[in-house]
C-alpha cells in the first residue's frame, strides 16, 4: 500500500481552478521529486495535501486514510512534516523555542536535530529573525522532523540560498534518505541535485499530472518540454 496516495486531485482559489487533475502515489522510504514550471501547480498540490487549500475532487489517503476533508492539524498529527515556502520560522522565538513548539514524542529531538544541524545547536538562544536565510531553513526543516514525521515534504527548500548553504540542505536531504525510512516529496529546480536523491518523479502542467515515472527515466526531452532545461 503506497504511504500518499493522490487520485484525480483538484483544488480551486475562490472561482479560479488551480489543479485539475493531480495523480501521485509515495511509498515508505522512497523520494519523490514534484516538478514543473513556475505556476503549474506544485505547491497548491502541496497546500491541498496538507490540508491548508481544500481539494473540490478526487482522493488523497495517508496510509489508507482519507485526509482531503481532514483540517490541517488532524493531517500533521498522522505523521506529514512540511518545510514550507519561504521558511516561515516563528521570528519572535529563538531556535530552541521553534523546535521545542513543534516537537511530538519520537526519535527527532533537539540533540538529533543538531547533530543534522550543529549551526541550530550554536545559535538555540538566537531569535529566528536574526538568523541567515540558511540557518532558518535549517531551522525550518529542523522543526518540520521534530513532528516525527513519516512524511516529510519540502517545497523549494534551497530557493534564494548560497551555494555552499543548497549543499549543506542538499547534504542533509541525502542523510535523511540514507539514515531513515522516512518518505520525503521535494520540490526543487535543481536536476542534478534531485537525481542524487530522487527515485521518482511526477510533473505537473497546468494543475495535472503529465509524466510519472522513474526519475533514471527522465529523459532530456522530457525535461526539456516540461521543465524547461
Amino acid at each position: 500500500m503506497s504511504l500518499l496516495d493522490l487520485r484525480h486531485m483538484s483544488a480551486r482559489y475562490g472561482a479560479s481552478q488551480a489543479l485539475f487533475d493531480v495523480s501521485l502515489s509515495l511509498e515508505p522510504g522512497q523520494v519523490l521529486a514534484l516538478m514543473g514550471r513556475n505556476g503549474m501547480g506544485k505547491t497548491t498540490t502541496i497546500k491541498t495535501i496538507c490540508g491548508m487549500v481544500r481539494a473540490t475532487g478526487g482522493q488523497i489517503s495517508f496510509d489508507g486514510l482519507d485526509i482531503a476533508r481532514l483540517p490541517s492539524f488532524k493531517i500533521a498529527r498522522l505523521g506529514i512534516g512540511l518545510v514550507p515556502e519561504g521558511r516561515r520560522c516563528f521570528a519572535n522565538l529563538s531556535v530552541l523555542e521553534n523546535l521545542t513548539a513543534a516537537a511530538r514524542p519520537g526519535e527527532w529531538d533537539f540533540a538529533r536535530v543538531t547533530r543534522l544541524f550543529p549551526q541550530l545547536a550554536e545559535r538555540q538562544n538566537q531569535m529566528a529573525a536574526i538568523l541567515s536565510g540558511g540557518e532558518q531553513q535549517m531551522l525550518a526543516i529542523g522543526r518540520a522532523l521534530m513532528t516525527n514525521p513519516r512524511l516529510l515534504i519540502l517545497d523549494e527548500a534551497t530557493e534564494g540560498l548560497a551555494p555552499l548553504v543548497r549543499q549543506e540542505i542538499w547534504a542533509a536531504i541525502r542523510k535523511l534518505k540514507r539514515d531513515t525510512g522516512m518518505a520525503i516529496l521535494l520540490v526543487d529546480k535543481s536536476l542534478s541535485e534531485l537525481a542524487q536523491v530522487a527515485d521518482r518523479a511526477v510533473i505537473l502542467q497546468r494543475g495535472e499530472s503529465v509524466w510519472d515515472g522513474a526519475f533514471t527515466d527522465l529523459s532530456d526531452a522530457v525535461a526539456g518540454r516540461y521543465i524547461g532545461v
